[in-house]
Parts: structure tokens; sequence; C-alpha cells
């Protein structure tokens, strides 16, 4: 007859027979653990110049994002926080090409850091993971609990709208035909939505419907191509639809919430029925 049992929480900081190394290689050998998603183990013990080393790399198999992940047990202290950021930022600047998130593992993640930690979300990507130890019999089981996701940042469309440029804006940016790409994907819009409009902004052309922004895409045109960011949550079947039809995947930016894809001529003209799924999947999730 099957038992409901009640297992014996235990701190990892006081068994001698546990150490941070044997965590760090648990984490290693399954990295799905952490609950972060699909993550492939890049590198450990990472050396970092004149700044000891990294616990372990990880990173996203989809989109290619990046996490600097330290592992502490007990109660997280001033320099486990300062050392997981500083590991951070030295990735991020030797490798600008990914998106990088840093990640505090810890038994113990106290009120006051979690506080101090907070106080940097939004600036800094930073995730804190509690990691809570329980017996069975012979056997230790973990669970890893997100305490603190990372903010995700919104886009404040209101002050951006203040800066409003015009369509010779963005054609000396890029150019004459690579704005007609946005247009091109505006009739597309307004196939199964009437009334929208491209909205020239600094920063991106975007989308509005009787003078009110909604940016489920938003376009930047360069010179010889448009690179486009269609607002979804991620998911396994858009990635891939996007790579079975094989368009130019820039990656997925979790911290907007946003494929990016970069569309040349030949996509504009052979790949209308797929943009025009992935548009209006963006323009549902709106409403």
């Amino acid at each position: 007859m099957t038992k409901i049992i009640e297992p014996e929480k235990i701190l990892l900081k006081d068994n001698s027979e546990i150490s941070e190394k044997i965590i760090q290689e648990k984490i290693a050998s399954d990295p799905s653990i952490l609950g972060l998603g699909d993550l492939i183990l890049k590198d450990k013990e990472r050396i970092q110049p004149r700044a000891g080393r990294l616990d372990l790399l990880l990173q996203d198999s989809e989109t290619k994002r990046r996490y600097e992940v330290e592992v502490q047990l007990g109660k997280t202290d001033e320099s486990h926080i300062i050392r997981t950021i500083e590991y951070w930022d030295l990735e991020r600047k030797r490798y600008p090409q990914y998106d990088h998130c840093a990640v505090i593992v810890a038994e113990d993640i106290t009120t006051r850091f979690h506080n101090i930690i907070s106080l940097f979300n939004g600036n800094i990507p930073i995730i804190a993971i509690q990691m809570n130890a329980y017996k069975f019999g012979d056997d230790i089981a973990l669970i890893f609990t997100t305490v603190l996701d990372e903010l995700t940042l919104g886009v404040d469309e209101e002050e951006e709208e203040k800066e409003v440029t015009d369509r010779n804006y963005w054609i000396s940016r890029g150019s004459e035909s690579t704005v007609e790409f946005a247009d091109k994907l505006l009739e597309i819009i307004n196939e199964f939505v009437e009334g929208y409009s491209l909205k020239y902004n600094k920063f991106y052309i975007g989308l509005a419907k009787d003078g009110q922004p909604n940016n489920f895409a938003v376009f930047r045109p360069r010179k010889t191509t448009l690179s486009i960011e269609i607002k979804l949550p991620f998911s396994e079947d858009i990635q891939n639809l996007i790579e079975e039809n094989e368009l130019d995947d820039m990656g997925y930016l979790k911290r907007w919430g946003v494929f990016r894809i970069r569309l040349n001529k030949e996509d504009m003209n052979k790949k209308k029925d797929i943009l025009k799924a992935l548009l209006e999947k963006a323009y549902e999730n709106s409403k």
C-alpha cells in the first residue's frame, strides 16, 4: 500500500558530505532542474580575468540566451551577490552577441538580500533561485524554486511617441526599398484587421489605429534588409515555424518578449503566408 510521508528538510551547508562542487556537478549534468527551460552546459568553473571562476555557464538551446550561474550553500551574502553580478558583466562584455542573465542559486534567499537584488532587477537581468534539500532515507532530493524572477521591461510607448519622425527619416537610415518592406507588411496586417497605419518613431516604425499605438510588431529598416520584432510569448511551435520556413532568425529576447527576424527582398516576395500567420498571432495576443 502506498504511503504518504513527510520528507526531512535539511540544510546542505550543515552536511559534511555535500559541497558546492557536488551541487554544481548535479546542475551541470541536468541544467533543466533549475526550471529555466531547455538549457545546455557551456562551461563550468569558467576562469574570469582577475575575478575568479564562474560556477556554471548555461545556454538556452532555442534562444541562445546565456545564464551566468553562481551556487551557494546556506544564506546569500554580499560577496555572493557582487560576484554573481561581476561575472555576468564580464561575460556580457566579452560576448555581446548573446543575451545574458545572472542567476543566484542559494539555500536561503533572505528577505534583506531579496530586497537588495530587487533594486537591480530591471537594470540588471537577475534571477534568484532557492534550493531546498529533503532527505529520503540515504538519498537527498533537491527542489529549485524561482523566488525572484527577472523583471520584463516594457516600452514607454507614450514617451517614445513624443519622438515622432517621418518616412524620410527612415529612408535616410535604411533605404527606400526597405521602408517599402514595412509598407508591404502593413498591407498584410490590414488583410486580417483593418485600420492600422505605420507610426514613424525615432527608434522604430510602429503600428497605430485611430491614433493609438499597438506595437504587436515593430520594424527597423536597414540598407538592404528590415528587422521585425514580433511580440509573442516564446513557444517551440513558433520557433519551429520560423526555422522550417528558413527565415533569418535573430533570436528571441525574453526581456522584451519578442521574436526577431531579419527580412530581405526574397522573403517579402515568397514568404507572405508565414509572415501573415506570425503577425496575426501577435495581433490576437495583443487584444
